[in-house]
C-alpha cells in the first residue's frame, strides 16, 4: 500500500546510491536528521542503523507505536498496516517499521504524531 505526500524535488542520481533515498526526519521541537534509506529497508531500520532512536514496539505494523506522518515524498508499507485506518492512511499517517521509501520524502516523527491517532476520552 502506497502512501503519498507532496513532492519532492528530484534528487540528482549522480550523487546518490541507486535505489537509495533520503528521508528527512522533522520533530515538532525542531530537531531534524537526514538519513539515507535502500528502498528494501524500513525507515525504522534505517534509523537505527544511523543512531537515531525513534519510538516503535511490535516491528510488524500491528501496534501503531512507530506511526509518522509523511509531509513530502512517497513510502510503501511492506505489509499491511493492521494499526492504522483508512482515514490515517488518507492523512498521510505511516508506519516507520514497515515503510520503505519510494522516493526522497520528509516524515514527521516522535510520540506526539501517534498521540493524535488515538482521542483521550479523559479530556
Amino acid at each position: 500500500m502506497a502512501v503519498t505526500g507532496d513532492p519532492e524535488p528530484a534528487t540528482d542520481e549522480s550523487e546518490t546510491e541507486p535505489g537509495a533515498y533520503e528521508v528527512a526526519l522533522v520533530w515538532r521541537d525542531g530537531d531534524r536528521a537526514s538519513i539515507r534509506v535502500s528502498a528494501d529497508e524500513t525507515v525504522l531500520s534505517a534509523a537505527e542503523r544511523a543512531n537515531l532512536s525513534l519510538p516503535f514496539g511490535c516491528r510488524t505494523g500491528a501496534c501503531a507505536t512507530c506511526t509518522g506522518r509523511l509531509l513530502a515524498g512517497r513510502v510503501e508499507h511492506a505489509r499491511p498496516p493492521r494499526a492504522l485506518k483508512d482515514r490515517h492512511l488518507d492523512a498521510g499517517y505511516v508506519l516507520l517499521c514497515i515503510a520503505e521509501p519510494r522516493a526522497d520524502c520528509r516524515v514527521e516523527v516522535g510520540v506526539d504524531v501517534q498521540t493524535e491517532l488515538v482521542s483521550n476520552p479523559w479530556k
